[in-house]
């Protein structure tokens, strides 16, 4: 596996035509979620993907404050579908979570979480701070982490 971390700018074409596929086929396709994926954010965005014999495996996207929330965000976490089961959407995430700590010295990470991933996310840390709402027809919840 090969991990890598970087800005709108040293994707290359390749790169980034990858992940954009990788999220459309799982949130879009997959999910049946009709939804705006190109969002103007993944230009100020870091991009933290594994990728395994030129294929994404997982991937996250990381914003920075005062972007969608006052706090940092993670979102478009995913795995794909030939790699689930082998631990890497709490390996990404982790490690999403160090960077945010180390590279950005934040102690704060707000996500917009689908409800079927509450435990999930409240295994690494985060706690539920909003009632159930929809969004792009698939219930979800904010979520927070305090990085200690």
């Amino acid at each position: 596996m090969n991990w890598k971390i970087k800005t709108f700018e040293e994707l290359t074409n390749e790169e980034l035509y990858k992940i954009l596929k990788s999220r459309v086929d799982v949130f879009v396709v997959e999910q049946e979620c009709p939804y705006e994926e190109i969002d103007d954010h993944d230009q100020k965005a870091i991009h933290y993907f594994a990728d395994k014999n030129g294929s994404i495996a997982a991937l996250v996207r990381i914003l920075p404050k005062h972007m969608t929330y006052d706090e940092v965000a993670i979102g478009r976490v995913l795995v794909t579908k030939e790699f689930r089961g082998q631990g890497l959407a709490r390996e990404i995430m982790k490690r999403a979570i160090s960077f945010v700590a180390d590279e950005w010295n934040e102690n704060t990470i707000k996500i917009q979480a689908q409800t079927y991933l509450q435990a999930f996310y409240e295994s690494l840390g985060f706690e539920k701070i909003s009632a159930v709402y929809e969004e792009d027809q698939i219930p979800h919840i904010d979520m927070i982490l305090h990085i200690k």
